[in-house]
């Protein structure tokens, strides 16, 4: 199948590794142009880098106001137009509702929700027919996951105002999607397995209750962002995607 990506212009940020670089190497690997984020320079640079032909790179915060403005006139500058936008962010500090401190909560707010509303509301702006929003959240949007307490407090929430800027965009031909990752096999996953003392037995009890038995690699979930980010899923809008080896209890 042919994804029509072929020279379409995407921005991906904090892609420099994680989620975020593995649908960066997707696109790239479709004929996709990609400009990337990540909040420290050297990185960013190694990421461009390693991702090669196609890609260029930002050294951005997503909380700071400036950024999306920013990010969108840097690929229309690099690579003469903008197409899309897949808007990933760090997860946010671990914790159980009473650990989790009010500077921690308003840290990630700011950088996770906020920083996240801006980044579609000035992708929204300038985008055309055609063009897609993609948001990178969490498997906690239907099922809070223990000890992610401001996780399962803040993806639910962006994941009703990418619902609802669907319905608005949706008229002017532009998607809205999210994809809502559970047990990946990525730094961010294995650092979570770590906290209980045992990573190998928390990965093995956390395998017991997929389906699949195994975690995802993040090239399984890069393939799928690239797939709902491309023409190709043209009448896919609204939703928010499982990508969990049907980890998710409900339908």
């Amino acid at each position: 199948m042919d994804l029509g990506l072929k020279d379409r212009v995407y921005v991906v940020t904090g892609a420099t590794r994680g989620l975020g670089r593995a649908s960066a190497e997707a696109l790239l690997a479709e004929g996709a142009r990609v400009l990337i984020t990540g909040r420290e320079e050297k990185t960013v640079a190694e990421a461009v880098a390693e991702l090669g032909e196609g890609a260029a790179g930002v050294a951005a915060d997503n909380d700071d106001p400036a950024t999306p403005a920013r990010l969108i006139a840097e690929a229309r500058t690099r690579f003469g137009g903008f197409d899309g936008i897949l808007i990933s962010v760090g997860g946010p500090a671990p914790g159980f509702a009473a650990d989790n401190t009010d500077e921690q909560w308003s840290a990630a707010f700011d950088t996770v929700f906020l920083g996240a509303v801006r980044l579609a509301r000035a992708a929204a702006e300038t985008l055309t027919e055609g063009g897609v929003i993609g948001f990178v959240l969490s498997g906690s949007v239907h099922e809070p996951i223990p000890g992610l307490t401001i996780s399962n407090g803040l993806r639910p929430g962006l994941a009703g105002f990418a619902k609802s800027l669907s319905n608005d965009l949706g008229p002017r031909g532009i998607r809205v999607i999210g994809l809502l990752p559970s047990r990946i096999d990525t730094d961010r996953v294995r650092s979570l397995d770590a906290l209980s003392g045992d990573a190998d037995a928390a990965r093995a009890a956390n395998e017991a209750t997929i389906p699949l038995r195994r975690y995802g690699t993040p090239e399984e979930f890069g393939r799928t962002a690239a797939f709902l980010l491309s023409p190709a899923a043209s009448y896919l809008t609204g939703l928010m995607l499982p990508v969990d080896g049907g980890a998710r209890g409900g339908f």
